[in-house]
């Protein structure tokens, strides 16, 4: 949810007038469909490993989701059920696909018609499919930006752990958001500056952070 914001941000795009497809409404696709919606987008479409649910007026999450639970399928009454693949080439303003690795491929790359790519799985995106995105002009946050609040979190698990402190669930927030938006202002930075895709500029900042950790400790194992 917050690199997605600031994706939008960047391009100049109000919540407000975002829809938003997620595939894969588990733990991770049903959270950031939920807090998106709190922030004002319109969530149109959501899927688990049967198909999709569409509504182009809006779908209510948790309707859908508790019909899930109740018949095994995701419904609601106004909802249009399609393929996660017609789901991925919806004319949204958000793709969230957070199924399964290699969604996005050569093959189906041109179709897709989102503006922000926000990946929550892992490798949802081809490297082919990657370069054809990034021509096309579609912002892609990749998944070693959009997902690492898990780990950030994790963090600050070992942290409290270490000093028998504990910060509660505002703290956290707060934490996760400011260290989340540097992450993603420094990769936009290195991006622009290096004419590069977000996912490249990704990793030359990892690389980068790895090889000074590695002149600053010396001969230390």
């Amino acid at each position: 949810m917050l690199t997605t914001l600031a994706a939008l941000k960047h391009l100049g795009i109000r919540p407000e007038d975002a829809t938003v497809a997620v595939q894969g409404v588990g733990n991770v696709g049903y959270t950031t469909a939920k807090l998106l919606a709190q922030k004002g987008c319109k969530v149109i479409a959501v899927s688990d490993s049967n198909g999709a649910c569409y509504n182009e007026d809006g779908i209510e999450l948790d309707e859908v989701v508790r019909e899930k639970e109740l018949t095994g399928r995701l419904r609601q009454k106004i909802c249009k059920f399609i393929t996660n693949e017609e789901l991925l080439e919806l004319p949204v303003t958000v793709l969230v696909p957070a199924a399964l690795e290699n969604q996005i491929h050569s093959g189906n790359a041109n179709r897709i018609k989102a503006k922000v790519i926000c990946e929550g799985a892992n490798g949802p995106t081809s490297p082919e499919a990657d370069e054809i995105l990034y021509k096309k002009g579609a912002f892609v946050i990749p998944d070693i930006l959009a997902n690492a609040g898990g780990v950030t979190v994790s963090y600050f698990e070992w942290v409290q752990d270490l000093q028998e402190f504990f910060w509660d669930e505002h703290d956290i927030n707060e934490r996760l958001e400011r260290i989340m938006l540097r992450a993603f202002d420094n990769v936009l930075k290195v991006s622009l500056e290096k004419k590069v895709n977000m996912r490249t500029a990704a990793y030359v900042l990892a690389v980068d952070k790895v090889a000074q950790a590695t002149t600053i400790r010396g001969i230390y194992p």
